[in-house]
């Protein structure tokens, strides 16, 4: 634990009352931090916690309730209070300019100022160089954001928030998209600007960060505080006990399995991105009959090309992709899907769902113009009731009500029904990609258990996920990305974090 100053109380925050419409985002929440300390706030997707920091930050304004900065009773009408109060505040998504240099990013809007009102930009650099010396977050002032890595660029952020004398650092999910050593290297730097008299509020659903990095954890459930606990004294398990209401379990049942034979093969796959540039190049891999092959790599090498290639929605450019030996590269979608191959998108409400479509709409969107679901153009509307009832009932979608639009379902539950609806399509080859992203553990739970039935039925699955502990926990082999290129294969039973981390960020070589 870090040398927590219990007698200096940073930020206080009482019944905080957030509504958005009829939604109650925030429902009397206190929240207390001290100085020096690392104070995660955990819960499940859509639970309050980023609503939370946002009004503390002055992004937001609270219906009701209080807040104390250092004792004092602060108004935080816009981010500039907080700041001015020493909050800092670095979001999910980074907030930077890409062709600025980090010195660019780190001054906008504090810029130094030489003779004549001229911007000293060498003055700057040497200011940020000292900065991050002074708190280990050793970055070039002189590169460019677009060329350096993102864990480079969250340090960046961090930076940027320094340099406007922030003592009191929000990081929400900040290692969504960091390598496993990019993680470690994260955890040491939090601590050590703790120990320099920091205290840094985490905002993670990742229990075993915080478990490494916290002292104390306040969990919120549905938008209510559930309790604070003391890290140290607190299992993971109690931790996701009290996140999701209920016992959760981490262990993914999974027996050894000899896969068959080939069901997807990708040979010398080139595809480009939306900036035409190649972000698939030269790629091959398969995956084979009862296996869950799991792809993983950072983000932004590659995945989301390669998904949308293999499910019609992006031109291939040169290679193949095969599914039962049969070649349907540049197939459209509805021909990829006749040939038995089924997806959980990334993205389940741009890609997944038809949110203004009832789930039992939703359910059927694949066979909607198919026997029994119509006949002649006319739809069936008691066989699509009977049939997404019984989809309903066995993959316990709530709430039980096929007439309900999808896009007021919580996350965990409009992932059931992009489940339900792919699955119950008899796939012989499932995609999942990010399959729980946002999802709370409960909902994981069930993602994982869906995913491992398919493999058991002697289906292909191809996971894609950034999250290395679900590659690992769920994968028969592994596949790295990187840069476009697969840089290694290896058997899940003989990977470890240390090496499927270095091959991330571009180390191994290819192989089967």
């Amino acid at each position: 634990m870090a040398d927590v100053d219990f007698t200096h109380t940073t930020v206080e925050m009482r019944g905080i009352v957030k509504k958005f419409g009829s939604l109650v985002a925030n429902d009397h929440i206190d929240l207390t931090v001290h100085k020096g300390e690392v104070h995660a706030l955990l819960g499940e997707n859509g639970a309050g916690k980023t609503t939370l920091m946002n009004v503390l930050y002055g992004l937001y304004q609270p219906n009701s309730g209080e807040i104390f900065i250092k004792g004092d009773k602060v108004e935080v009408t816009n981010p500039n209070i907080a700041i001015s109060r020493g909050i800092g505040m670095v979001h999910q998504h980074f907030m930077l300019i890409p062709p600025f240099t980090v010195t660019q990013n780190i001054i906008l809007g504090k810029e130094t100022s030489g003779p004549f009102g001229v911007l000293d930009i060498q003055k700057a650099a040497e200011e940020v160089k000292a900065i991050s010396e002074q708190y280990d977050l050793y970055v070039d002032p002189d590169q460019k954001i677009e060329d350096i890595s993102v864990g480079m660029q969250q340090r960046v952020e961090i930076l940027k928030a320094l340099y406007r004398n922030a003592d009191i650092l929000i990081l929400d999910e900040p290692t969504a998209v960091l390598t496993p050593q990019e993680i470690r290297e994260f955890i040491t730097i939090i601590r050590n600007l703790t120990f320099q008299g920091k205290t840094v509020i985490l905002i993670t659903h990742k229990l075993r960060e915080i478990k490494q990095a916290a002292d104390y954890c306040t969990i919120i459930r549905r938008g209510k505080r559930i309790d604070t606990v003391e890290v140290e004294k607190t299992t993971e398990q109690e931790l996701a006990s009290m996140m999701v209401g209920r016992s959760v379990s981490f262990y993914v049942k999974k027996e050894a399995r000899i896969p068959g034979e080939a069901i997807l093969q990708v040979k010398d796959l080139v595809v480009r991105d939306n900036r035409n540039l190649k972000a698939v190049d030269g790629l091959s891999l398969e995956v084979r009959k009862g296996e869950i092959l799991g792809l993983a790599g950072v983000d932004g090498n590659g995945q989301k090309e390669l998904v949308e290639a293999l499910t019609g929605l992006r031109r291939v450019e040169s290679g193949g992709i095969f599914v039962h030996e049969r070649d349907v590269t540049n197939r459209d979608p509805r021909d990829i899907i006749d040939s038995k191959v089924c997806t959980i998108p990334e993205d389940r409400q741009k890609r997944g769902l038809v949110s203004d479509f009832t789930v039992e709409e939703n359910i059927i969107l694949e066979n909607f113009d198919r026997k029994p679901f119509s006949s002649r153009g006319v739809l069936n509307f008691q066989a699509i009731r009977d049939y997404a009832g019984k989809l309903i009932d066995t993959f316990q979608i709530s709430p039980p009500d096929g007439t309900v639009r999808a896009g007021t379902l919580s996350g965990g539950n409009q992932q059931k029904v992009i489940i339900a609806r792919e699955v119950s399509n008899d796939p012989d080859l499932l995609i999942a990609s990010q399959p729980t992203r946002g999802l709370d553990v409960g909902a994981i739970e069930y993602v994982h258990s869906s995913l491992v039935a398919q493999r058991d039925k002697d289906k292909a699955v191809l996971l894609v996920s950034l999250e290395l502990d679900e590659i690992m926990d769920l994968s028969d082999r592994i596949a790295v990305i990187y840069e476009g290129k697969i840089v290694g294969i290896v058997n899940a039973v003989d990977a470890d974090e240390n090496t499927l981390g270095l091959m991330m960020a571009g180390g191994g070589q290819e192989n089967g």
